[in-house]
């Protein structure tokens, strides 16, 4: 075995990828979603007319960034050096939406220092290059790091800090999970710092579905760019025509649930792992799950998270909440 090969098959990616094809049922993590191709579907996704999510934070955060920020600064918050915040993002993607949150606080501070943390080098560079374009005076610090793996990002930011969550990232980990999650998070954080936390909330299937499989076909192409990810890095032979897109409602566990069905009898060789994965006509590869939340279950991850909840706004249908949690 080479060298070159026998890295490959130690790399977090190929171990993740082995587990998971291993698995009854098969399971691959949602964060190899996100190479470049990846991220550019993604940004399209959040302009759909179904993907109703993004549009729907936005406008929150949009009439209530004012008011989201004094409260993180618990009333603390001037041109002061000793009461600046500092802004950081988790699975920031180009940070469209930070804009909102970013210029109010240069109009409340004067200046601003925005540490925007994803594994996606492109998105990063995006996010850097817009930021840069719309607001000059902002000094971005970028991270590429898997923030489920690590909080280096975090823990050497001094000052006060407001880490921002949205998009509801969260809901794509089992409740249990998430609130280990924010633990983790909670741990890097001082007494008094503070997280937005943006979380999608449970609603009708008619609603739910559409968004998680749109008529162009977007949400699709994007599923399946985990295989197209997968085939490049680890050298298998996906035939992406063999797949299909399945987007899940289910009820009792109150989520989306995205799966790749196997539209025939086939193996699959994965060459970096000397893999050989069988799949049977009618099996699936779930990919991702996106939980939809009710006040119990935020308040249960809140608290399992180690954080105090202390404000929550929504829009007027209730659709979507940002929650301010207090470390």
């Amino acid at each position: 075995m080479s060298a070159d090969r026998a890295t490959r098959i130690m790399s977090p990616m190929a171990m993740d990828v082995a587990a998971g094809l291993s698995s009854r049922p098969k399971t691959l993590s949602p964060k190899y979603f996100y190479d470049a191709a990846g991220s550019d579907l993604f940004e399209q996704i959040t302009r759909l007319p179904e993907y109703y999510l993004t549009a729907t934070e936005h406008d929150i955060l949009t009439r209530h960034a004012s008011e989201m920020l004094t409260a993180a600064a618990d009333g603390h918050i001037d041109a002061s050096p000793s009461d600046e915040l500092t802004v950081l993002e988790l699975g920031a993607g180009s940070a469209a939406k930070t804009l909102v949150i970013l210029r109010e606080l240069q109009n409340i501070q004067g200046r601003c220092c925005f540490v925007p943390i994803d594994v996606s080098h492109s998105a990063l560079d995006e996010a850097v290059t817009r930021i840069g374009e719309e607001l000059p005076g902002i000094e971005v610090r970028p991270e590429v790091l898997d923030y489920t793996e690590s909080l280096a990002g975090i823990e050497k930011v001094e000052g006060r800090k407001l880490v921002l969550y949205i998009g509801s990232s969260i809901g794509n980990f089992e409740p249990f999970h998430a609130g280990a999650l924010l633990r983790k998070v909670r741990s890097a954080l001082n007494p008094g710092d503070a997280l937005l936390l943006g979380t999608d909330m449970r609603k009708p299937e008619d609603v739910l579905l559409p968004a998680y499989d749109d008529q162009q076909g977007v949400t699709a192409r994007f599923n399946k760019n985990i295989l197209v990810h997968i085939n490049r890095e680890l050298h298998a032979d996906f035939d992406l025509d063999t797949f299909q897109h399945r987007a899940i409602w289910n009820p009792n566990q109150s989520r989306i649930e995205m799966h790749l069905e196997s539209l025939r009898t086939q193996v699959v060789n994965i060459e970096a792992l000397g893999m050989n994965v069988h799949f049977a006509r009618g099996e699936t590869i779930h990919t991702e799950n996106s939980y939809k939340f009710t006040m119990p279950m935020v308040e249960a991850i809140a608290i399992n998270g180690g954080f105090t909840l202390e404000r929550t706004w929504s829009d007027p249908r209730n659709w979507f909440t940002v929650h301010l949690l207090r470390a």
